[in-house]
């Protein structure tokens, strides 16, 4: 699930070491037009739907984040 969501994070922005980063969000990585997108394909993906109550820089700021939120709604 990593790797796809890393895969997915290229896909939309490059040049941004996302395997590493913890401040997507907060350092201003990730624009707003990119969560949407993003929010988009972790949907498809992963067969999903991300609330707007999810939709918060805790749950997009790192990969491992991202990884948490999607494996806590798929489990629901």
């Amino acid at each position: 699930m990593r790797d796809t969501i890393l895969n997915i994070l290229a896909e939309i922005v490059e040049d941004v070491d996302f395997d590493t980063c913890t401040t997507l969000i907060d350092d201003g990585l990730l624009s707003s037009l990119d969560i949407i997108q993003l929010i988009g394909a972790l949907n498809d993906e992963f067969d999903i739907s991300i609330p707007a109550t999810e939709i918060v820089p805790d749950n997009f700021n790192s990969v491992d984040a991202m990884v948490a939120m999607v494996t806590r709604l798929a489990d629901e």
